[in-house]
Parts: C-alpha cells; sequence; structure tokens
C-alpha cells in the first residue's frame, strides 16, 4: 500500500452561549480516526477520501502517520476507541 495519513473526523463545535464558555477557536477533539491515502505527490498530506470513502477536507491531519511495521497500530494508541471500523479492516488488509 502506498503512504498513508491519519485523520481526525473533528466533533462539531458547541456554539458558545457566554463569553465564559471558551475562545471560538477552542480546541476540537476526535470524533473518529480515519485513515487516507496520501495525496498525489504530497507526501504527509491526505488525499481527498478515506479508506472508508469519507471527505477529508473538514477532517484535521493526526501529528503522527502509521509506522507500517507489523504488528504495530496505524492509529494512535489514546484514539483506539475512536477507531473507524472500516478503514481499520482496509488497513489489516
Amino acid at each position: 500500500m502506498s503512504e498513508t495519513v491519519v485523520v481526525y473526523e473533528l466533533e462539531q463545535p458547541v456554539p458558545a452561549r457566554t463569553p465564559a464558555a471558551g475562545p471560538p477557536a477552542a480546541e476540537r477533539l476526535p470524533r473518529r480516526v480515519h485513515a487516507a491515502p496520501a495525496a498525489p505527490g504530497r507526501p504527509g498530506a491526505a488525499g481527498p477520501r478515506t479508506l472508508c470513502g469519507k471527505d477529508t477536507f473538514a477532517m484535521a491531519k493526526a501529528p503522527r502517520t502509521p509506522s507500517g511495521r507489523p504488528g504495530e497500530p496505524w492509529y494512535p494508541a489514546g484514539y483506539a476507541s475512536l477507531v473507524c471500523p472500516d478503514c481499520d479492516a482496509v488497513m489489516e488488509i
């Protein structure tokens, strides 16, 4: 398989009810972790679709890339419960 990029599908921002709720650019947390092929000619940048077919436009690139070593997960260990099962199935092939 060609280079794979890990991307996060982010939670939708919650509208602030008061200024005390935090700045408008507050960090959005990952809702789901996906894998995407790298964009042609742009190593480290995600292509237009994840392995499960979702658009990567509004997704954030994870700070790491899969190691490619057998037995090591392709996703960040802290987000194991958020891994997209369809992307995971393709990565296991």
